[in-house]
């Protein structure tokens, strides 16, 4: 028999090449007629796979998401990256982890309605003046007098603390001012656009976190680890100076913009 589609076909009811219905008038015609090799091929031969095309490739591609962190590929409707624990609900990482520097930027800059150049939620660094830290420093420079903090709005997803330096062409997000113990390098901040944290970029005294309540802090961090900073946690770094971050309130959002 032959099939609407012109296979040859021992069966009757389906083609064996293609599958395809058999026609109850299709023409009949015996493999006997056919060459003797090729009638033993036709007979023997399974129906080929049918293999993917570049079109479902490309489609099945497509479908996986990057994670923002890592960049791993993950299922559309997968909750937590397998790799690295990125949740794709909050665009958080598990608590604790440490940021890849090129990551920490695309996973906040992902979400949208972010505000402030990336982040999810304005954050403001206030610059204080700190009588304990300079005493337990031993700094040889004068204290300045103390006054109300200065803020800076963090308008990026890295952000650079440090000195200013014309020459060296260095501009740090904040700036320490004339706090000689604080290099003009010093340590860099990063966020997912909902978490914090701060790198010790191989300063000459070291950076320091503290809470916000209990003693000073004794120890400083390990040289290029970023370490996590809560809200309201207290950042030491050169003869005096404090950094503390905090969401902003409404009115510094307006004035700081």
């Amino acid at each position: 028999m032959r099939c609407p589609n012109g296979h040859e076909s021992a069966a009757t009811d389906y083609c064996d090449t293609c599958g395809a219905t058999m026609d109850s008038g299709a023409t009949a015609t015996s493999l006997s007629t056919l060459p003797q090799d090729d009638a033993a091929a036709s007979a023997a031969s399974p129906q080929a796979p049918v293999a993917p095309s570049a079109a479902d490739a490309t489609d099945a591609a497509s479908a996986a998401k990057p994670c923002p962190n890592c960049g791993a590929p993950n299922a559309p409707d997968a909750l937590f990256c397998e790799v690295c624990g990125y949740d794709h609900t909050t665009g958080t990482l598990p608590r604790g982890a440490h940021v890849d520097d090129s990551a920490a930027p695309a996973a906040a800059e992902a979400v949208p309605g972010n505000t402030s150049k990336g982040l999810r939620t304005p954050w403001v660094a206030e610059l204080w003046i700190d009588p304990a830290w300079y005493a337990a420093q031993g700094s040889p420079d004068p204290l300045p007098s103390q006054g109300p903090p200065a803020v800076f709005a963090l308008r990026n997803t890295s952000l650079l603390i440090g000195r200013e330096s014309s020459s060296r062409g260095i501009h740090p997000d904040i700036d320490c001012g004339v706090d000689n113990g604080v290099s003009r390098r010093h340590a860099q901040l990063t966020t997912d656009g909902t978490r914090w944290w701060v790198e010790d970029l191989d300063s000459s005294n070291g950076t320091y976190i503290g809470d916000s309540v209990g003693d000073l802090p004794t120890a400083s961090i390990p040289v290029g680890q970023k370490r996590e900073v809560d809200a309201d946690d207290r950042i030491y770094v050169g003869s005096w100076t404090r950094i503390v971050l905090r969401p902003s309130s409404d009115d510094e959002i307006s004035a700081l913009a």
